[in-house]
């Protein structure tokens, strides 16, 4: 049997209670994983393998900066590094910490374990309307690859003569053609088991050196990769063009910020920011890989059991699939498109059940 140790950073907000949920629905495929496996042993072909998880449950976040003044331990990332993965829920709570200060831990996390392909699919499921007119899920499915480790994001500048007249603010981007290159590679791997298309975001007619250098890089790697369609598109378009076209794109690669813009678009084209899973991976494993929602911590939502859990459900398939438990990952797929097809959903998609009941019906789908 394969065992994991996962380390789970719940947060603040809504982000609990969906990573409840969500280890409630990991526990339950471990164990019809491992029925299956020994199915197969006993002469059945099934696919299963077991496994088990062990959690290690890290109380950080905005009640740990009330009780200690920081929002995670000094040690923090000593405390994550031995994990094989990172589970998260979301962080945030505005009325109580500046959102720069609680997201800052998580940009440390990307940062320090070279977590440098920020993964987003956005699919339409069945049974579920389409914010598109005339759209379906035969038009939605796509995924957009942010490069994670620098860009707009790297912690490059300062504020100088703060509350004057004279006050000024720098903040430096940083792209460096080993970040860029391997961001793109790991694009066209991608697209060779999807679609076989790449889409590549930037804004090379307004920023003549970074962006510029990107588009140079696409058409240095390009002829590598000839059984994939490669195109670049100015950032302004490509969203303009999601909503007009959104069945052209298959795999969208972009910078830090950009891709953290066309994400949140994707989110919503595959119906909502509550089934919007990603990860945050170290393609070479040297280091864990985080597994969080695209959506926040919701604070006004918070407490009242309506939180969608399915993106938090479906960023712990992306998980399994990366601990190489492919049928287990597969398993939550399936019964998250028969619990939707069901029409079992949470008040943000027109449902009436509450974040348990959905997790309900999503754990008895998970055997069928």
């Amino acid at each position: 049997m394969t065992r994991l140790r996962i380390a789970v950073y719940p947060g603040d907000g809504i982000g609990p209670e969906v990573i409840d949920q969500t280890l409630r629905v990991l526990d339950a495929t471990a164990l019809l994983e491992s029925a299956a496996e020994n199915s197969r042993e006993a002469g059945s072909p099934s696919a299963g393998r077991a496994f088990s998880l062990d959690y290690d449950r890290l109380p950080w976040g905005v009640d740990y900066w009330e009780r200690c003044g920081k929002l995670v331990p000094d040690d923090f990332l000593e405390t994550l590094r031995p994990c094989d993965a990172i589970l998260l829920g979301a962080v945030g709570w505005p009325a109580k910490v500046p959102d720069h200060l609680t997201l800052a831990p998580l940009v440390r996390i990307r940062q320090a374990f070279d977590q440098y392909a920020c993964v987003r699919p956005a699919r339409l499921y069945p049974g579920l309307r389409s914010y598109l007119a005339d759209k379906g899920p035969a038009d939605i499915d796509m995924v957009v690859l942010r490069e994670n480790s620098e860009g707009e994001y790297i912690d490059n500048g300062g504020r100088f003569q703060r509350g004057t007249p004279a006050e000024f603010a720098v903040q430096t981007a940083l792209h460096t053609r080993k970040g860029v290159e391997r961001i793109l590679r790991y694009g066209f791997e991608l697209a060779r088991g999807r679609r076989r298309r790449l889409t590549m975001a930037t804004k090379s007619n307004a920023q003549r050196y970074a962006y510029v250098m990107w588009d140079e890089i696409l058409e240095e790697l390009a002829p590598q990769y000839p059984d994939v369609a490669a195109e670049r598109q100015h950032c302004d378009a490509a969203l303009m063009n999601m909503v007009r076209w959104p069945e052209r794109f298959d795999v969208i690669v972009a910078s830090n910020l950009f891709g953290d813009l066309l994400t949140d678009l994707g989110g919503l084209l595959g119906g909502g920011l509550g089934l919007a899973p990603s990860c945050n991976v170290n393609p070479e494993r040297t280091f864990p890989s985080m597994f969080e929602p695209v959506h926040g911590s919701a604070p006004d939502i918070a407490g009242q059991g309506i939180a969608n859990p399915i993106a938090a459900i479906l960023s712990a398939a992306m998980m399994l699939d990366h601990l190489r438990l492919p049928a287990a990952a597969e398993r939550i797929r399936r019964a998250v498109e028969r619990t939707l097809t069901a029409g079992h959903r949470t008040p943000d998609l027109g449902g009436r059940l509450k974040t348990c009941q959905v997790t309900d019906r999503l754990i008895e789908s998970l055997a069928d």
